[in-house]
């Protein structure tokens, strides 16, 4: 049976966004069916049972000055941070917006499918781990990526490591320390095991891939999930090529 949320802890997805990128600048802020891609992906996480707001953590860079903006229109958090210090930035506003359970989202998730959010905060609130994630075991696709755990717990992290490494990749620290925390994983069901498939927002043919499935899929169904792009991919096999060459960069 579910838990029910906790009434006395507070649910924030934070989404790492700048604008700066060195793979496809200014990507947060492409358009798809008239939308940024930030504002797509916080349409989808809107629809969390979970989440209890919604913190943009960008940079204090002029040129996120339109991220900002963005966030007022929607209506959801803003916070401004270290380029650099992406751990940093995000613990920041994980206080600034009294958080006590960090769901850490970035803006590459254009994807994102707030039912495998859910289900992955859901495993974190009924056991007692400190870092719950699906990616541990990675199975499902790369762009629904979600990462759970406490801000006390990367409050510690961020006394812990200097590492640039670790301070870029905000949970890097946890899941590398597996002896001094404990790690649950979220794994994917079989239909949805395809690790090596990009749903990701990273370069200019990941955002061709991303742009076709939405023109597929948005004007039918606003809220399409996992599997009504699976459906879609499976139909339409030709899709998967426009960034199967892409390959992912290493966090060390």
């Amino acid at each position: 049976m579910d838990n029910l949320k906790p009434k006395d802890k507070k649910i924030v997805a934070t989404i790492e966004a700048r604008f700066a990128s060195t793979r496809l600048p200014g990507k947060t802020l492409l358009k798809i069916m008239g939308k940024p891609t930030l504002e797509l992906i916080i349409e989808r996480l809107k629809q969390s049972r979970y989440i209890d707001q919604i913190v943009v953590a960008t940079t204090i860079n002029p040129d996120c000055d339109g991220i900002e903006y963005l966030t007022k229109r929607l209506g959801v958090g803003c916070f401004r941070g270290s380029e650099e210090d992406v751990l940093d930035r995000v613990l920041k506003a994980a206080k600034a917006y009294k958080t006590d359970i960090i769901v850490e989202m970035t803006g590459d998730e254009t994807l994102i499918d707030p039912k495998i959010v859910d289900e992955t905060i859901q495993y974190y609130l009924n056991n007692d781990f400190d870092y719950v994630s699906n990616i541990l075991d990675r199975r499902y696709p790369r762009g629904l990526d979600t990462q759970v755990f406490s801000r006390s717990v990367l409050e510690e992290v961020s006394r812990l490591t200097d590492d640039p490494a670790d301070r870029e990749n905000v949970s890097l620290y946890i899941y590398e320390h597996p002896k001094k925390y404990s790690l649950g994983s979220v794994k994917a069901p079989d239909d949805l095991n395809h690790p090596d498939w990009r749903w990701t927002l990273d370069t200019k043919e990941d955002f061709e891939f991303i742009k076709t499935v939405y023109e597929a899929l948005y004007p039918l169904k606003k809220y399409f999930d996992a599997y009504d792009i699976l459906d879609f991919l499976n139909k339409n096999p030709q899709v998967l090529e426009i960034n199967r060459k892409i390959v992912q960069k290493a966090v060390r």
